[in-house]
Parts: structure tokens; sequence; C-alpha cells
């Protein structure tokens, strides 16, 4: 009668199935690296996967795309003069109310974390605004929508750059909204735009906008929803731990001498 060496035998199965001890091992990394994740998810505050739609995203297509002055513009100085957007707003309120088919819209007026960059010199560019017509889908929040855009930079103590942005309300985030810019005192011109992604020429006037992620936009999992996460994540570990035993169990049970 042969004595039980329960190592012995799994050593030498290992060593005549590969295949096995490499699965072995590759369901004995995920048990492990489940384990990892469930104590980090345990110990940080984590960002809800669920929700697409935040701010930070926005700023980052926009970030990727050009504006540049149009053709039929002799210069950046051929603007026309806008309105504050507490008219803009009101107008927008009276076109959705007398058309039954319009979609609901939204108009924000937002102190955003965007730069913007140019090769025009700092003295023309000391107060000025930006117009725009987007697509959802260059802003990466959908198809065939249109998104309409006002960018607006003043200068002074209260520098900041405002983000003006009129588009279906399904389309933005709802949740985290950046804070309010304060009321302009008096109408800032503006200068019509379009936007491609596209390199532009010499010749060209364009602007880009450099975005910066603010984690206060960011959606964070709830502790509930945290603690549910990490529960899965040890239930899943936990039941890889006990296949890899089983695993061990029956290989051990082999007879080393009869494999070989």
């Amino acid at each position: 009668m042969g004595i039980f060496q329960p190592i012995s035998n799994l050593r030498v199965y290992a060593s005549h199935n590969p295949p096995a001890a490499t699965f072995f091992f590759c369901l004995l990394t995920l048990a492990i690296s489940l384990i990892c994740l469930s104590f980090y998810s345990e110990t940080h505050t984590l960002p809800n996967p669920d929700n697409t739609k935040n701010w930070n995203n926005i700023f980052f297509s926009l970030s990727q795309l050009y504006l540049c002055v149009k053709a039929n513009s002799s210069s950046f100085l051929d603007r026309s003069s806008i309105r504050s957007p507490l008219e803009q707003k009101k107008d927008q309120a009276t076109s959705v109310n007398n058309s039954s088919n319009s979609l609901s819209v939204t108009l924000e007026n937002l102190r955003v974390p965007l730069v913007i960059t140019t090769s025009l010199t700092s003295n023309q560019l000391k107060e000025f605004s930006l117009s725009t017509v987007l697509s959802a889908r260059e802003l990466h929040l959908g198809d065939e929508e249109t998104a309409n855009l006002t960018i607006q930079i003043t200068s002074g103590v209260n520098k900041s750059t405002c983000l003006t942005i009129s588009a279906p309300a399904h389309l933005l985030p709802m949740s985290l909204s950046p804070p309010k810019c304060p009321a302009l005192e008096k109408n800032i011109t503006t200068t019509y735009v379009v936007a491609n992604n596209q390199l532009p020429t010499a010749s060209q006037t364009c602007f880009s906008l450099d975005s910066k992620d603010d984690p206060t936009l960011v959606i964070m999992l709830t502790k509930e929803e945290q603690s549910v996460a990490v529960r899965h994540l040890l239930e899943v570990s936990v039941c890889l731990l006990g296949v890899c035993l089983i695993l061990c169990i029956a290989a051990s049970l082999i007879d080393s001498n009869a494999t070989m």
C-alpha cells in the first residue's frame, strides 16, 4: 500500500499537466486580484460608472475641437453684439412655449475650467465672446441633435471663462453643474466661429480650448453602493478560491506513481 503524499502528488500532477496548472494559477491570480480590488474599493471613493454624462466629458470634447472664424468674416474684429445670457434665456423660453414640437432646452451660464489659446495678441482678447453651433455627436452626447454654445471671456479682477450652452435637456448633465458666472453688467460683442477637428491653415484665425478635469463635477458612488460592490467582489473571490481548493484536493488524490 502506497503512502499518501499530497504535496508530491500535486507537484507531479502539475509537471505532467501544464494546461491544468496554468488554469489553476490564473484562477488563483484572479481571486487575489479581486480581493485587492475590494480592499481598494473599501478605502477609496470611486466614481459612479453608471453615470456617463458629466461636464468634464463635455469640456474634454470641446478641447478636441478648433473654433475658427467664419471664412466670410474679414477679421476677428468683424463681430456683432450679443445680448446678455438672461435675455437669451427669456427668448429661448418663449420660442419653446410657442412651438409644441420643440424639445425642452436648458440654458446655463457656467464658470468652466477652460482656457482659450490663440495666435491673437492679448490686447485683442481682453473681453470677447465666441459663438458656435455643434452637433451632439461632436460633444459625444448624442447623434443628430444640435447644441448652441457661447463662450465668454471676461477680464479684470473677475477674469473667467463662462459657457452658455443651449441644448435638449436630456443631453446635458443635470447634477453637479459648475458654479454660475456673475451676471454681466454690459453686453459683450461676439465672434461667430465654426468648430472642426481638422488642423487649421496658417491664414485662419482659430481658437482652441484647454480643459482640466474638475473632480467636484464627478458623481461618486455612495457608501451603500460601494459596500454592495465590495460584497460582490468578495463573494466572487471566495467562489474562485473554493474552486482552486477543489482542484488542489482533486490533484492531490491522484497517485503520483500512476501518472508517471
